[in-house]
């Protein structure tokens, strides 16, 4: 059975996030991140489905047996368990070009959110909407 280290490790791969994009996600310091990708510290259930829940992952993501871990969630499934933006709506929030937003996704350089590359031309947007209100201080 995957330990939580190497869930979070799979995840990450898989989400083509790093450690800063994760802790600015996960609101934890990069020394906490660090514990956990180790093995050294394991968070409590509780704080496995936070993190699981600001990476845009199933709240039991990390309790579950290791042939049931699915990366992606369905769009229902994450907007069920997850408030979130859409592109359009942060960039509006944000007055910059919805552009600007996708690109600053794929480059990773919003703490609140992440683009992965499903294929040659597709990118999937995920924007976690009370880490983009915390962060931004912006109301939602």
């Amino acid at each position: 059975m995957m330990r939580f280290s190497e869930k979070l490790k799979r995840a990450m791969q898989e989400l083509q996030l790093n450690q800063i994009q994760v802790c600015g996600l996960i609101g934890k310091s990069k020394g906490s991140v660090s514990q956990y990708l180790s093995g050294k510290q394991i968070p409590s259930e509780e704080v496995q489905s936070s993190i699981a829940t600001a990476l845009g992952l199933s709240a039991n993501y990390f309790s579950k047996l290791d042939d049931e871990v699915k990366i992606l969630p369905s769009a229902d499934l994450r907007d069920n368990v997850i408030p979130r933006l859409e592109v359009e709506q942060a960039a509006k929030l944000l007055q910059m070009n919805h552009v600007t937003v996708r690109k600053g996704l794929q480059q990773g350089v919003f703490p609140w959110g992440y683009g992965i590359h499903t294929s040659e031309n597709r990118w999937v947007y995920f924007i976690n909407a009370k880490r983009f209100a915390e962060i931004e201080g912006i109301a939602i």
